[in-house]
This record gives C-alpha cells, structure tokens and sequence, in this order.
C-alpha cells in the first residue's frame, strides 16, 4: 500500500533542472526530438508515395506535445511563456500549437520531496521543522512558478506556503529567450509573429511574479484598498517565514470559485457581478490590476458569502493616462461612437501610424463585440452567449491584415487577459450581470477625478 502510494507520488512529480546549463541541455534534447520526429513521419510518407511539406512535419501533433510537454518539466519562464503565448497570441497560432500550449495553463508536476526539502533548508535554514507541529509535504496546488503547502505552526497558525521552484529567477531572461528561438526555428511559432514586445514582457512580468516579497507587499495593498469591502477576504502575509523564494499566509478555507456552477442564480448572480465591480474599481479606483485570470485565484466562503482573493504575483500598476483610455473607450462603446473609440484606441497605443482605414475599422469591430456586455442594456446572459466564438472569428478576421497588425502595449494585453477570465468564469458560471450599471459611475472624466 505504501509502495503503491509512493509510485503514484512520484508519478506526478518530477525534479526541476536549476542550473542554466541543464535547462539548455533539456530545450537542445527538445529540438533534437523535433528533428528526429520530422525525419522519421518523412520517411513514412516518402515510402507511401507522398511528398510531405516541412510545415506539415513540423505540425504534428507529437511534436506540439513534445514541446508543451517539456515545457511544463521546465516551469518557471519556460512554462509561463508558453501560456502567455496561449493566451495572449490566440488566434494567430497553428492551433495544433495552440491547443497543445493550452494545457499549460494548468498543468505542472511538483518538486519531489528531496528538492523541496532543499529549498526550504536554503530558505529557513537547517532544522525549520522545529518551527512546526504540522508540515505536509504534498502540494494543494503546483503552476509554473512555485507550488503550495500546508502547515500548522507550533504556536497554532494555519498556514498557505508558497515555495519557488529552485533556478526559476536566476534562469527567466534566457528561459524566455531560448523558448522563443526553439519555438521559431522548429516552425511551430509563425515567422510573421512579431514576439519581441511578449518576450520583453514575459521576462519583466516573471521578474516581478519571481519576487515573493514584492507580491506579499501587494497582498497588504490590497488588504487595505479593499477594507471598506467586507464581501471580500484576503490572507495575511506572515513575515518572520517570508523570503524573496518563500511566501508564508494564512490559510484560506473556502471552495473553487467554479463549483459554484451548481448553486442558485442568485448567488452565482452574485459572484460574478462582485468580481466584475472589483474590476472596475481596480482599473478606475486603484489603478492597480491582478492580471492573472486563473480561475484558482477566487475562492467562496459558503458559510459568510464572501469572495477569497490570493495571488496578487501578477499586479501591475496602470498610468492614469492609458485608464481615462480606457474610459473614453468604453463610454464611446456605450454610445457607439466609432470616431471616439478610435481617438481613445489611438491613445492606449492599438494602431501603427501606417494603418489603413479598412483595418482600423476591423480593430473597432473586435472592440465593439469585446464590450458587448457592456453596451446590453440590463443583465447580460453570459451562459447563454457565444460572444467568444464572435470574437475569435473576428480576430481571425483581423488576424489575416498581416502587414498592419502589431502587438498591442503591454498594458493592454494584461488587461484583456483579465477581462477575458472573468468573461470564461461569467459564462462557466452561467451568470447574469448588468455591466453597464457597474461601469456607469465611471462613464465620466469627473466620476474619476
């Protein structure tokens, strides 16, 4: 039985290369796999009587695994680069690459026990378990920067330990650097892809989410943004465990925020429209945004009603500049005003100089379907929409005005990653909220000012 348990352990863990040379050695290994699979489905087709194209080797669903799948034994910059280009280049990859890379977003093995053992001797020093009545050794969650534990402290506090997997700040510039350039060479990332402003913003974003100080500083600036909302609960950072790789809070109880699916209208109702107030508070009030839209980040307290907030890694701070944009955007969105969405869209930083005026129009029409919700007059049915088909058939659209596309800012990429998970929670919810009143008292320069 014991052995038994500790196979099927060891199955869902695997050890995280921490030296830059091992991490190189593992995407050459990559790309010598790609090869070898493109020279053998050649030869197989050749024997058949076929004359197979590159593009078609490269595209093969063992190779897009084979990537994805090595990518997730990497984590850290490797692993979330791979899901940023999921979800931020969408419509513009191979979809045998898109859907492989999708996995991503969820999936990642643990630290064995003998390298979590390590870091935290690193971090807390030899003998840290004196600190502990309890210390559970199995994760309650892994991603592609660290995975979380349970404790009990000696003195009687339950804590969420955060630990970062070993190398994963040291290695992120040429992680991100070396995905990029295996992924354009072996063909499965286009060649008209432009993805340098992602890889210059993967590498600052993974900084900032590297640093486990820097994010418990966040957590206690939203704890007191958010004090006057007692419909939400965040943990508590403890400093005297917290280190720049080790992120000590209480533990919060609660259930996934999903499986609430099954609860009344109402309070699904409910949910989803406080998260889309917290939204517009974030981009309008605090201009600060929690850009990370997993859904692991939200939690439910069935007893109390409240909404658990965790993970603030992914913050960022927006100008007031690109915000009143943003405001003007939505508020000509509203009206229909394409002549002043245009203006604002200009102003965040959508339209080269050189745009031409048929795909400027393009862009709007994927703006107005974006804010569909916001512009429906009562409660929008999420559940029963199919605004993310539109939207995606829209960017397809947009995506084949290949010579006057370009990457959006940073800034708005993040934002509509955020916009997009409470979008795919609304709808997994199957919630009606009414958008519009809650932008309402933002409509107006004045309501900021």
């Amino acid at each position: 039985m014991i052995d038994d348990e500790r196979s099927k352990r060891d199955a869902s863990t695997s050890a995280v290369p921490g030296g830059r040379w091992s991490r190189l050695a593992r995407l050459g290994a990559l790309a010598g796999g790609v090869a070898g699979s493109m020279l053998a489905e050649g030869m197989r087709q050749f024997v058949r009587g076929k004359r197979p194209r590159i593009g078609d080797l490269l595209l093969t669903p063992a190779n897009a695994r084979r990537v994805a799948d090595q990518l997730a034994q990497l984590r850290g910059a490797a692993m979330k680069f791979g899901q940023l280009l999921s979800m931020d280049a969408g419509d513009l990859l191979p979809p045998e690459l898109a859907d492989i890379l999708a996995r991503l977003r969820a999936d990642a093995k643990a630290m064995p026990m003998s390298q979590l053992a390590s870091v935290l001797d690193k971090h807390w020093g030899h003998g840290w378990d004196r600190h502990f009545r309890q210390f559970s050794f199995t994760p309650v969650a892994a991603a592609s920067i660290g995975q979380v534990h349970l404790a009990q402290t000696k003195d009687g506090r339950r804590l969420a330990i955060k630990v970062q997997y070993p190398g994963v700040r040291q290695s992120i510039d040429s992680d991100v650097d070396n995905v990029a350039t295996l992924l354009r060479i072996s063909g499965l990332l286009p060649s008209s892809l432009d993805v340098g402003p992602l890889l210059l913003e993967a590498k600052r974003q993974l900084h900032a989410e590297a640093d486990y100080l820097g994010e418990g500083a966040w957590l206690r600036r939203y704890t007191e943004l958010l004090a006057d909302a007692p419909e939400f609960m965040l943990p508590e950072v403890h400093a005297d465990l917290t280190t720049e790789s080790v992120l000590a809070m209480s533990c919060m109880g609660g259930v996934p925020v999903e499986s609430l699916r099954h609860a009344p209208q109402a309070e699904r109702d409910r949910v989803a429209g406080l998260l889309f107030r917290l939204f517009f508070r974030e981009m309008f009030e605090f201009q600060l945004i929690q850009t990370d839209p997993n859904f692991a980040n939200y939690r439910y307290d069935r007893a109390t009603g409240k909404l658990i907030l965790l993970d603030f890694g992914a913050t960022r701070r927006y100008r007031a500049a690109i915000v009143d944009a943003y405001r003007r955007l939505m508020a000509s969105a509203v009206l229909g005003d394409r002549q002043g969405m245009s203006v604002a869209a200009s102003a965040i930083g959508y339209f080269r100089a050189d745009i031409g005026e048929r795909q400027r129009q393009l862009v709007l029409d994927v703006f107005l379907l974006a804010c569909e919700p916001l512009r429906h007059a009562g409660a929008y049915d999420f559940g029963n929409s199919d605004l993310p088909a539109r939207i995606r058939d829209a960017g397809l659209a947009l995506s084949t005005e290949r010579d006057s596309w370009h990457t959006p800012p940073a800034d708005a990429l993040f934002l509509h990653r955020k916009a997009g998970g409470l979008y795919l929670l609304a709808a997994k919810l199957n919630a009606r909220v009414d958008i519009r009143a809650l932008f309402q008292p933002y409509a107006s320069r004045q309501a900021l000012a």
